[in-house]
């Protein structure tokens, strides 16, 4: 026994014994409690719900929103009672009182005839289904419905109890705080008992202790010599080293600090002095990029007016008698300002995206029509290269529809026009088909498609077509014309009108470029498809 440790003597007489007692009593003690305060809260809760189900019985099956508030109120007064609310027999919430909302009681909760328990984080909603007594449904109901009911006894409706957890919480807190305060006082009861019975043992480790606090504080040179025994002994030497290391450890550490902070500090200053001129930087690109806006949006105007008046003269000078050289040159000066003022609006358009300033009308406007005028205005340029240009409008394509005119043409003709233009032979075709309707909310959805037998594309191309500036390859602005501009505004107009937009192309084998139109039907008209149905049966002249 003499030759044992202060620590297994202590322990094994003493602490071990009355710290395992203790935690196994705590433990036990804990668990009880709690055990106790949840089911006193599930109690609690079952049985309002089950009074709220008896009283709201009249007030379900008569829709009476007054008398269900009044009983909600008077129940809200209850202690831990969080919200209240009932259902009908369509599964449809009738009143909400209190705070939070209903809409995550999903229906299978409500399918069930029995009550039931939904558990969250902070509260605990018991879900309770209302029937008719016997005597309600004599006097309330026919003599029909009653014997429906009476072979169903299906429930009217369902009310919800939502109880709080945090006075349950607090009472969970409070029992934690208490078991660990009789752990502790077991504890520190156990060290007292320990400290009276071996005085003599201890000495030494409160000598220890006390020189352990010293190095803590950062007296270095404290050394320690008890004299207590070969175990201490070994303890004092390994102590007395730590400090002679911690010593000349700290000294090293003062030193690299030191120098850390030099360096951190210059890191800082660089990074400031960084951040400024990043600063100033963003500013000039934000100044210079809304200066670009400005410049081309007025630029835009400013070249436009004087092409339109050559444009507008040349066609007059092309109306009067000519030489063939001379209406050639205007041809060409007429065909170049055209090309001119198709790149300026282009540059234009995209300005007014870029800067957020594009507006779109909502009007009704027969799709038709539109599909019509451009096929109109592309058919020389098809003509003039023997391209088929087709137009196919299925029937159950419906005309008056809600939207922007302007630039569902302007889509429809950059893609027809890019179809035309890099197609050498064969045919372009437009296809519009009903995709998808809603006749609750009165919207469709249409899918636009223009193919033709083209070069095609191969992926790589494809993946850049959509972007701005963009091009197939780098000849083919030289060799077809155009900015790169028409394919971007189209996506970004598409995208503006709710639908989306993209291709399918094989290199050498022709593309299909398609957007889809998500709008409203129009109610100052009748859709063209159904007036020819009706006309066929018969029931319009």
């Amino acid at each position: 026994m003499r030759r044992w440790g202060i620590r297994k003597k202590v322990l094994v007489v003493t602490l071990v014994p009355t710290l395992l007692t203790t935690l196994m009593l705590g433990l036990f003690f804990t668990y009880s409690w709690v055990n106790n305060i949840e089911s006193l809260l599930q109690d609690r809760g079952e049985s309002l719900s089950r009074q709220l189900s008896a009283g709201s019985e009249y007030g379900l099956f008569t829709a009476n929103r007054s008398l269900l508030s009044s009983l909600s109120n008077a129940l809200l007064e209850e202690q831990d009672v969080r919200s209240i609310t009932f259902f009908d027999s369509e599964h449809n919430r009738l009143l909400h009182t209190g705070p939070g909302s209903s809409d995550d009681i999903g229906k299978d909760t409500l399918t069930g005839e029995e009550a039931v328990r939904v558990t969250r984080a902070d509260s605990t909603v018991f879900v309770t289904p209302v029937y008719l007594q016997d005597l309600m449904i004599e006097s309330m109901l026919d003599p029909d419905s009653r014997q429906n009911v009476g072979a169903g006894k299906k429930p009217i409706g369902w009310v919800t109890v939502e109880m709080s957890h945090i006075r349950t919480e607090k009472e969970t807190y409070k029992a934690l705080l208490i078991s660990l305060l009789l752990v502790l006082g077991g504890v520190l009861l156990s060290l007292m008992i320990a400290l009276r019975m071996s005085r003599s043992f201890t000495d030494p480790v409160f000598e220890l202790n006390e020189a352990v606090a010293k190095l803590k504080e950062g007296k270095l040179d404290t050394r320690v010599y008890t004299r207590a025994g070969p175990e201490f002994e070994q303890l004092e030497s390994g102590l007395n080293a730590m400090a002679g290391e911690l010593s000349k450890a700290q000294a090293e550490m003062q030193q690299n600090i030191d120098q850390a902070t030099e360096d951190l500090r210059e890191t800082l200053e660089t990074i400031e002095i960084q951040n400024i001129e990043l600063d100033f930087a963003r500013k000039e690109a934000l100044e210079a990029s809304r200066i670009k806006s400005e410049f081309l949006a007025n630029m835009s105007h400013e070249i436009r007016t004087p092409l339109n008046g050559i444009i507008g003269f040349t066609e007059l000078l092309l109306k009067s008698p000519l030489p063939r050289q001379q209406r050639d040159h205007l041809s060409t000066i007429r065909k170049s300002s055209e090309i001119l003022l198709t790149i300026i609006n282009d540059i234009l358009d995209f300005s007014k995206i870029e800067a957020g300033k594009l507006i779109l009308d909502r009007i009704p406007f027969q799709l038709r029509d539109i599909v019509e005028e451009v096929m109109v205005m592309l058919a020389p340029a098809a003509h003039s290269k023997n391209l088929d240009l087709v137009p196919l409008v299925y029937n159950d394509v419906p005309d008056n529809i809600m939207g922007d005119p302007l630039r569902v043409k302007q889509v429809i003709t950059n893609l027809v026009n890019n179809a035309i233009k890099f197609t050498q032979t064969g045919e372009v075709v437009l296809r519009a088909s009903l995709e998808e309707e809603d006749k609750e909310s009165n919207r469709i959805t249409l899918r636009l498609s223009i193919t033709d037998s083209g070069v095609g594309l191969s992926r790589a191309q494809q993946q850049s077509l959509f972007n701005a500036f963009s091009q197939a390859d780098a000849s083919t602005a030289r060799q077809y014309g155009g900015t790169g501009l028409g394919l971007a505004i189209s996506k970004r107009l598409v995208e503006e009108m709710g639908g989306k937009i993209g291709l399918e192309s094989e290199l050498g084998k022709g593309s299909t470029f398609w957007f889809t139109l998500t709008s409203e039907l129009s109610s100052n008209g009748e859709d063209r498809a159904q007036r020819l149905f009706a006309r066929r049966k018969g029931h319009l002249p």
